[in-house]
């Protein structure tokens, strides 16, 4: 089970000294691609009058997924949408590849941290683009000044949890799966997949945006 959850190097590129290019970034690369081949795809041939049944569902999909994160950042977070609507498509997609056989990339630690890092990053400059950076700085001294430092630790405990919240689901949702397999091989690791690949890795990948659309929102709401 520990060889299963190390991600090893897919391949070497002959570049100073060997650089190596692990499997999740592999994976990621044919999620990347996926949903921009099925994207180019789907959005072909939209028209403004006359739309085909296709573009009725796909407006309305889009707006429902947009009106949800809506009411989450608010009017001053909508810039912001489509990072974190591409982010939970990653994270859902990279969840549930273990039914076809591959392995999630968010069982790389390196991934999760990178995700949450990412997001880390998006909030606090969604602070520094909304209140400019005296402003962002004041922030670190509210309510009341004595708690500055507790506000800069922070903000370095919301990647941290992030990541971790992330990973430690994916890995628990995993060595439970291989633990029901080893006990009962038969039918109840079918159901069991359902679940934990499906529902709960779509579960995950909620949980992380719906976090940073909070931390988006405390940060440019209106005082």
């Amino acid at each position: 089970m520990t060889e299963q959850l190390n991600c090893g190097t897919a391949f070497t590129i002959p570049l100073f000294g060997g650089l190596e290019i692990s499997e999740s970034v592999v994976v990621t690369w044919g999620i990347m691609a996926f949903w921009i081949i099925f994207s180019i795809c789907i959005t072909r041939n939209l028209r403004v009058h006359n739309p085909s049944k296709r573009q009725i569902i796909l407006e309305a999909c889009f707006l429902k997924i947009q009106g949800m994160f809506d009411e989450i950042v608010g009017k001053n977070g909508r810039r912001y949408i489509p990072y974190l609507m591409a982010v939970m498509l990653y994270i859902g997609t990279a969840n549930i590849l273990g039914i076809f056989g591959f392995k999630p990339p968010t069982k790389d630690l390196s991934v999760t941290i990178a995700l949450a890092v990412m997001s880390i990053v998006l909030v606090e400059y969604s602070g520094i683009h909304k209140k400019g950076v005296k402003g962002w700085l004041k922030g670190f001294t509210e309510p009341v000044a004595i708690i500055t430092p507790i506000n800069i630790i922070e903000l370095f405990i919301r990647p941290f949890s992030l990541c971790l919240r992330l990973f430690g689901n994916v890995i628990g949702a995993f060595v439970i799966m291989e633990l029901i397999k080893a006990v009962v091989p038969i039918a109840v690791p079918v159901a069991a997949s359902l679940y934990f690949d499906i529902f709960d890795g779509f579960i995950q990948a909620y949980v992380f945006v719906f976090l940073t659309s909070l931390y988006i929102r405390e940060m440019v709401v209106d005082e």
